[in-house]
């Protein structure tokens, strides 16, 4: 699909209960301005910030729920 700016969108899920999914390969520009890439078909991206592999997500949003932080 094209978007407006004529290049091939690429797309994200996004889930409200866990990571965000996203159509890889993907390159994600962090905080601290290091660069993180994966050149994996489809990447979860942590948005709970529990990961011991942030920014990736490792499923660690299922031992807590939200209210517990």
């Amino acid at each position: 699909m094209r978007g407006e700016s004529g290049r091939d969108a690429e797309r994200v899920v996004i889930d409200r209960e866990g990571p965000l999914l996203m159509e890889g390969p993907v390159e994600i520009r962090l905080p601290d301005g290091t660069t993180a890439y994966s050149d994996r078909f489809m990447v979860a991206v942590c948005t709970c910030r529990r990961s011991r592999r942030y920014p990736w997500c490792d499923t660690s949003h299922r031992r807590r729920t939200r209210g517990e932080d």
